[in-house]
């Protein structure tokens, strides 16, 4: 029981910067009604962009500093010459521009970080501690720390901001958004450099941890995709809770059986989830006022 504890407390911190990366998917759903596949490769991007600069000598700050400017910009890139030209275009087809605009980063990446890992030391040292009866790298506490950081700055944007007051009236009803005179194209762009921003912030979290590669995206991206849909992806505190059950589900299951079930149980909840509870387990019915 106190190994299991423990791997609970891995899996909550690995968990984590999946529900920050399932909150960035959700966002986007809520604004524009479209699932992002390309934001497992915006954590790709800033997770390798990151590592590179820190092997490259560059002080942690300023290579995160990079990394989050470098994949904003690729965020917004996405929106105004692959989303914005087709706005006119059913949401299936946009689903398709953003898989294919994947495909396109993971391309751009391998030519110009290669195909080997990068590697970038973890934010305090290699400290580790114990807990019940398992030792744990002092990262996984930073990887907590940085989502939680992130996941209060989105409410506090979502509640106390205009352009997250936006965003919620696009998601509530998006004809009458539009006659109260909110942009869906300028607020879409900000609800996707916003995603693109919480994806890099997981994929530098996760650096330390799990050493990026060009090729990492596409499964990141399926476990973050995943959190939105367990939790709801109307429902951006439901991508939360969702990342953590990810996370805590993947520890136990490495933990406890293997390695090589992990996936296979993660995908397999999915599925049992879309054909009994398609909204999400904790998407409640009820209205929120704007």
């Amino acid at each position: 029981m106190e190994q299991v504890l423990g791997y609970v407390l891995v899996g909550l911190a690995t968990g984590s910067t999946y529900a920050v990366i399932g909150l960035g998917i959700a966002l986007v759903y809520q604004v524009s009604g479209i699932i992002n596949f390309a934001q497992g490769d915006f954590v790709m991007l800033g997770g390798l962009t990151y590592a590179v600069a820190v092997e490259s000598g560059a002080h942690p700050v300023a290579a995160a500093a990079i990394a989050l400017t470098v994949t904003a910009g690729c965020g917004a890139a996405l929106h105004l010459f692959v989303l914005s030209p087709a706005r006119d275009a059913g949401h299936d087809r946009l689903i398709v521009l953003t898989i294919g605009a994947s495909i396109l980063i993971q391309g751009l990446a391998l030519i110009v970080f290669g195909a080997d890992q990068h590697f970038a030391g973890s934010f305090g040292g290699e400290h580790r501690f114990q807990a019940f009866g398992i030792s744990i790298s002092a990262q996984y506490l930073w990887c907590a720390a940085v989502a939680a950081a992130a996941a209060t700055a989105v409410w506090a944007l979502l509640t106390r901001s205009q352009p997250g007051r936006a965003m919620r009236a696009l998601a509530a009803d998006r004809e009458t958004a539009r006659l109260m005179g909110i942009a869906p194209l300028r607020t879409g762009l900000i609800a996707l450099v916003i995603a693109a921003v919480l994806a890099a912030v997981g994929g530098i979290v996760l650096a330390p941890i799990q050493p990026p590669d060009a090729t990492a995206g596409v499964p990141l991206g399926l476990k973050g995709f995943t959190a939105a849909v367990l939790g709801g992806l109307t429902s951006p505190l439901g991508a939360i809770a969702g990342g953590l059950l990810v996370g805590v589900v993947e520890a136990v299951v490495t933990g406890l059986v293997s390695s090589g079930y992990r996936d296979a149980i993660v995908y397999g909840l999915l599925v049992a989830v879309l054909l009994v509870r398609p909204g999400g387990l904790l998407v409640a019915a009820v209205r929120e006022r704007v």
